[in-house]
């Protein structure tokens, strides 16, 4: 019997994307908390894995490389073993909306930033805000990835997402995030060969899809936010109910290991109620996630997974 995968993948999404997401002006960010995803949680990120001793892959926007600090970080994370996949070049949550052509060359830009600091072409992409079409989906076929992993089939954050959205529209600060096809709302939870012209749905495209880890049923998200803030026991049940999959692929952002004593502006702990949690408690709950994996699987980056299962799919 083939051993179960698991992986565990960042999103280095840098502060000034929570703002847009709440609407909030990027001017509340100083220096120091627009650098803090590279400066603080990716050295915090590769400790974790390395103290727990297990791989991981970070999807890394192309236009933040173009700081040298940010682009060192990638480039030692990535020496040390850690994949670096494509976030794309601006995190453009329309970036389904705009054209094909402007696909590619966001998908294009994003790769030669991450080439640039690494020295390896990136062979993973993860959509801007998880949203993904036929478009998209065809430019990472034309670009010759390995894998994609944007699906996000989980109902409750689909409906909190409109809420938070719908809310901030009436506040008139409205979020740039965009919401999703509810068709994500029945996409296969586990991994998968699109159809090109309908990418949440089964067929047999040339780019595995590696979706998020939800559970079965209700599709409640297993993710670093939901893991990290959670009763613990409503995070085990999660974690119980997804045993029976062949492959977790369990998502975090960088915004995971940080909080508001890192220097985040107190507009945006506000808002986004993570911040308020102590990372060195969040820390704690992600080591503890992740030896539940060591201990149930063969935890690997997402490339070696999608390698893996590639042939039975």
């Amino acid at each position: 019997m083939a051993a179960r995968l698991a992986s565990i993948s960042v999103d280095l999404d840098s502060l000034h994307h929570y703002c847009r997401i709440h609407g909030l002006p990027e001017t509340v960010l100083d220096a120091r908390a627009r650098a803090l995803v590279y400066t603080t949680a990716v050295p915090r990120l590769r400790e974790l894995l390395r103290a727990v001793g297990v791989p991981g892959t970070f999807f890394a926007i192309g236009e933040d490389l173009a700081e040298a600090g940010a682009a060192a970080a990638l480039r030692e994370a990535h020496a040390a073993g850690i994949e670096a996949a494509n976030h794309s070049f601006s995190h453009d949550y329309a970036l389904t909306r705009r054209s094909p052509e402007s696909i590619r060359e966001e998908l294009a830009r994003g790769e030669e930033a991450i080439l640039a600091a690494t020295g390896a072409r990136p062979v993973g992409f993860r959509a801007p805000g998880y949203t993904l079409n036929a478009a998209l989906y065809a430019a990472t076929v034309e670009r010759g990835y390995l894998y994609g992993s944007s699906t996000f089939p989980a109902a409750p954050y689909y409906a909190a997402k409109a809420a938070v959205m719908g809310a901030l529209a009436l506040t008139g600060r409205p979020s740039r995030s965009i919401l999703d096809s509810p068709r994500v709302l029945l996409a296969p939870r586990t991994p998968y060969r699109p159809d090109p012209a309908r990418p949440y749905q089964r067929g047999t495209g040339a780019v595995l899809e590696l979706p998020m880890a939800v559970t079965p049923g209700v599709r409640f998200p297993f993710i670093g936010t939901f893991a990290t803030t959670l009763p613990w026991p409503a995070v085990r049940a999660a974690w119980c109910a997804c045993r029976g999959d062949a492959f977790f692929n369990f998502e975090l952002h960088a915004v995971d290991v940080l909080d508001a004593a890192d220097g985040v502006p107190p507009e945006l702990v506000r808002r986004q109620r993570d911040l308020r949690v102590a990372s060195a408690r969040k820390l704690e709950r992600l080591a503890a996630i992740f030896r539940w994996l060591k201990e149930d699987a063969d935890v690997v980056t997402l490339r070696v997974a999608a390698e893996r299962l590639a042939p039975s799919l």
